[in-house]
This record gives structure tokens, sequence and C-alpha cells, in this order.
């Protein structure tokens, strides 16, 4: 029987991280996650930011690591070869009375440990920030914020701890714990009991469910708090900052970002749900986000939307804060709680769960192999054209243009197909190589790539699935079975 150091439960950016950081040690490692893809359940929908950590409370969890987090980040984006660009924040009053936030959140992030925090004038708001509402009276400037794509963030630091060791099982959901003389030694799931030392509980939104299995903090329990955004078309509409509204109570309210990939990203919303699969967008959320956006950033015109879509914060109640134990129950680790500033902390978070288990006697050694870089699978399209020209040379898929809008090739999409964790979705080649997330949302493409899953894994036209389950694409043939698609 095989038995673990450690089993983590989900694949969201804390598990991810966590994982590399486990794997990076003399440890074997089991990560199992009950969607088809990593990353697909919390960490899946979010602003893509990097907060700098002005926002938390003083002396909170996420006070705390917020800002170590965020200091982590450029280097384990050089490692990882992430998409990451510190393009700092503002946060923009408009009003006099809201002046008095900025003044507040500059004390919380300077007793937090936030470096280069700073107010600025209304002619100095208005000059860096052109197309900002004519109504802003200053601004809370935090230099070292940034945007990542969060994607390929959570994708590349999994498939590096995968490439140094660790097992991934996906399709695998956890059902109950294994006990064994008051200590946890393992869990049952849909696909038979694993064993390990450690099981982590990295679930995300159902981070509280597990913990309760587990026997503890059943007074607590996760608030899903849905987010709804809508996404600009590039070519439409150029907006290269980040700039947030004063905070409520609700939370950091409708910013108006730039992304990584340059479109325009308007949200989120903020509403509290009952049920952990709300990931749909409503008229009253879309139309929220949209008077929230126009309201800071009034020149953009709602003509300009190319897609929508919702996030689940998990909060936890009634702290509102991190919650991260390691040995509570004996063999077991509680990540729970992780909200925003969530992705901006993640690396901390693995970091501070290490520093826990070794207070607990856990004995970490460096493996001598470990890789910690992920070389990257270059698109065709970021390369010079004389190495377009030996690629397509070398391999003639890459000549072949699936998605116009991104300048997604075949070869692009085979080189996910057959990667270290394999693509089996259309999503999940989306969130790999960014195909159908243009002025189109895959229109053009969709039909070709359904057809290249289907030759390239085996399984029937039919089969083949957006994100796993019943997404399907094709139901059938209505001119025989062996018609192409």
């Amino acid at each position: 029987m095989m038995v673990y150091d450690f089993l983590i439960i989900g694949s969201g950016i804390v598990g991810s991280l966590l994982g590399r950081e486990l794997a990076r040690h003399n440890k074997s490692v089991l990560m199992i996650e009950k969607h088809v893809d990593v990353g697909m359940g919390t960490s899946a929908a979010n602003s893509a930011i990097v907060h700098a950590g002005y926002d938390p409370q003083p002396g909170s969890f996420k006070a705390k690591l917020n800002v170590r987090g965020n200091a982590l980040w450029d280097h384990l984006a050089a490692e990882l070869f992430i998409p990451f660009r510190r393009t700092g924040s503002y946060v923009v009053a408009l009003s006099e009375e809201e002046k008095k936030t900025l003044e507040k959140l500059l004390e919380q992030g300077r007793q937090n440990g936030v470096p280069g925090l700073r107010l600025l004038s209304e002619e100095e708001t208005k000059q860096r920030l052109p197309g900002i509402s004519p109504q802003a009276r200053g601004s809370l400037f935090a230099p070292t914020a940034g945007i990542i794509d969060p994607f390929q963030a959570n994708f590349f630091a999994c498939e590096n701890a995968v490439v140094n060791g660790m097992k991934l099982l996906l399709e695998t959901r956890f059902e109950d714990f294994l006990w064994e003389e008051g200590k946890i030694c393992g869990v049952r799931t849909n696909r038979g009991d694993f064993y390990a030392r450690w099981v982590v509980n990295a679930a995300g939104i159902f981070a509280d469910e597990i913990m309760h299995k587990a026997g503890v903090h059943p007074d607590f329990h996760i608030v899903p708090r849905r987010g709804q955004y809508v996404v600009l078309d590039r070519n439409s509409f150029s907006w290269d900052k980040v700039v947030f509204p004063c905070p409520t109570e609700k939370g950091k309210g409708i910013l108006v970002t730039t992304t990584i990939h340059g479109n325009t990203l308007v949200g989120p919303t903020s509403e509290n749900v009952s049920d952990k699969f709300s990931l749909f967008t409503t008229e009253e959320g879309l139309r929220e986000a949209i008077q929230g956006g126009k309201r800071l950033v009034p020149g953009w015109d709602v003509r300009w939307i190319i897609a929508q879509y919702a996030g689940l914060r998990a909060t936890l109640m009634p702290t509102k804060d991190f919650l991260i134990e390691v040995g509570e129950v004996p063999g077991f680790i509680n990540i729970c709680g992780i909200d925003s500033p969530g992705y901006a902390s993640a690396p901390a978070i693995a970091e501070y769960v290490v520093e826990l288990l070794k207070e607990k006697g856990e004995n970490f050694e460096l493996k001598p192999d470990f890789n910690p870089i992920r070389e990257p699978r270059r698109l065709l399209k970021h390369l010079s054209p004389e190495e377009r020209r030996q690629r397509v040379a070398l391999s003639p898929a890459y000549g072949r243009i699936v998605c116009r809008c991104e300048e997604i090739t075949e070869g692009d999409i085979l080189a996910e197909i057959h990667g270290p964790i394999p693509a089996r979705t259309y999503d999940a080649l989306k969130r790999r190589t960014w195909l159908g997330t243009g002025r189109c949302q895959g229109g053009f493409d969709f039909p070709r790539v359904i057809e290249i899953l289907s030759r390239e894994t085996g399984v029937a036209v039919e089969e083949v699935t957006k994100k796993g389950g019943s997404s399907r694409f094709v139901f059938g043939s209505v001119r025989g079975e062996h018609h192409e698609v």
C-alpha cells in the first residue's frame, strides 16, 4: 500500500503552489482534483490582479500574507515564465468625503508594510489617468500592484510540480476521510482510497465542508460571494491602468483594469449567494458591473463587450480572514477561506504552511534534482519570423491557423494536448493558449478544435466537451455516422 507524505485536495492556485513547494523537497505528493482539469474552481474566475496589500485589516492573516506574497511573485513568475507585470494600481476618490477613505487606506497600507504608497492630488490623478471620471478628486497609488495571467499561473505551477514528481489525479472527487486511532490517514474518493501522512484541504469554495468532515470549526462556514464581470474587445477600447473605486463593506468595488492580454476587464459585483454552483451571470449583476465601471471610466460603450463571466469568492464567516492550520486534527492541514487577496497571497501561503510543518517537526530536505524552471512552450505568434520558419519546417501543424483572433495554430494546440498535464477539453486549451477569447469568442475555431481533440485523444466527436461532464458540443450527426465535422 502506497502511503504518500502529502495528499492535497484541490488544484487551484494555493494547492498548486503548495504542491510545487512540497515537491521541491524530499516528499512524495499526491494531488486530487474533482474536475477534468486543474484550476477550474475558485481560482478560475477573478480579477487577475496581484494586490499590493493596503486593503486587509492590519494584523490579519490577509495583511501579512498579501504583502509577502506580492513580493514573491517576481521570482516565481521568472522561474515559471508566468505572464506578470507590475503596473501599479489606483484607488480613486470621486468626492471630498471619499478622500478620507484614501487616507485610511494609506495608513492601513503603511501598517501592513506596503512599500511606495502615496496620495495623488486631483490634478496628478487626472494627468496619470486620462479618461478617468471628471468627478475624480484624488487617488491612492500603489506601485507594487500588478496584473497576471491567472490561468497560466495556476497551470504552470501545477505542471512544474508534476514534472518534479507530484502525482496528479483528475476527475477524482473527495468523499470522506480515512482514520486510524484518531488520526487522519487518507481519503476516500470516487476512484478508491488513498493514504497519506498529511492531508491538505485546499478545496476553495468547498473547503468548509471538508473542514467540518475533519471535525474542526463547525461554527465557521464559507459564504459564496459571486462576482460578475464583463470583458471589452481590446481593438475597440484601450485602457492600460488598474483603477479601483473606494472600497465599501461589500469589498474592493467594481474596478476597471487592463489585463495581460490587452483586454479591459470591468467588475466584479459582490453578491452573497446560497448555492456554491451559482456560476452564472444575471441581468441585474451585469447592469451593476457596467454602471460601476462607467462611474469610474465613462468613455466606453457596452457594444464593445465580447464576454461576461462570474466567479465565486470563498468568504469565511464570521472571521472574514484566511484560516490556515497544521495539525489541529492529527494529519490534517487546513487552508480555508481564501478569498481576495488570495491570488496575491498564494505563494506566501505555501511558504507559511511549510514553516508550520517544520515547527511540527516535519523534516524537509531539498531534492538535488528539483528543477524550478518551467521551460515555456512558446506560441508561434510570439516567435521571430526566422524562428517561425524553422518551427513550421519541423512541424507543418504550426503552419495551420486554427484561431484567427488570437493567431493560435494547430501546432500550439497539439503541444498542449500532449503536454505533462494533457489538455482534454476546449476550455483546457483555452486557458493554456488563449484560443477562443477574441472578438468571435471561438465562433471560428471551435469546430476545428473539436476535430483535433477527437483525433488526438481517441474519443468520438460527440464525447468532446467544453469543460468536462455533460458540456458536449455535438450530440449526433445529421448526415450520417461518418460525416466529418
